[in-house]
Formats: structure tokens, C-alpha cells, sequence
């Protein structure tokens, strides 16, 4: 499973973002990264240089073998929070969308 991570202009998408963003999707979807050949995680700064609550928004995509791509959003404060929220929604996704799948079979 390959984890690629895109930031906007306003967040810095260094080796410590990266690393966090790739710990976050390793938590949550490791368990089926043999049914997924990429997770895109994009990192947006909704509020640029003004502060104000839950302005991080983290959006995850997954590309599961054979299916099209499924994605979650979260806003949070902070990236870590942002990065843990969309994680934890996308992994819901993916084992629901498998499940179904399981069904099917």
C-alpha cells in the first residue's frame, strides 16, 4: 500500500507532517493494506492565515484493488486530530464497502 500526502500552500508538508499523516493511515488501515494499492491523504488549511476552531481539514482516499476510490473528510483543530478523524472514518468505509463485498460472494 502506497501512501502519497498532498498539502496546500499554507501547510508545510514536511518529513514530521508526512511521517504523522503516514502513522495515522498505518493505525487505522494496516490490516488491509493487502486489499489497497494507495491511500492520498490531502492536508488543507481552511482558514489560510486566520484562526479560528476545527479550520484543518484532512480528506483521505483509498483505492482498494478493483473498486473505485473511496474517501473521508475531517475537520479538526490540528493535524493530528484532522489526520485520526478522516482515518478512523475511511477505515468504517472500507470495511463496510468489504463486508458487502464479503456478502456478495
Amino acid at each position: 500500500m502506497q501512501i502519497q500526502v498532498n498539502t496546500d500552500n499554507f501547510i508545510h508538508g514536511d518529513e514530521r507532517v508526512i511521517e504523522v499523516a503516514e502513522l495515522a493511515v498505518s493505525n487505522d488501515l494496516e490490516h488491509m493494506s493487502d486489499r489497497l494499492t494507495r491511500v492520498e491523504v490531502h492536508l488543507k488549511d481552511q482558514n489560510a492565515d486566520k484562526h479560528g476552531p476545527d479550520h484543518i481539514l484532512c480528506t483521505m482516499e483509498a483505492r482498494p484493488r478493483g473498486k473505485g476510490p473511496l474517501s473521508a473528510h475531517h475537520e479538526a483543530a490540528d493535524i493530528q486530530a484532522a489526520l485520526k478523524g478522516a482515518a478512523k472514518k475511511l477505515r468504517t468505509r472500507l470495511t463496510s464497502e468489504f463486508g458487502k463485498a464479503a456478502n456478495h460472494h
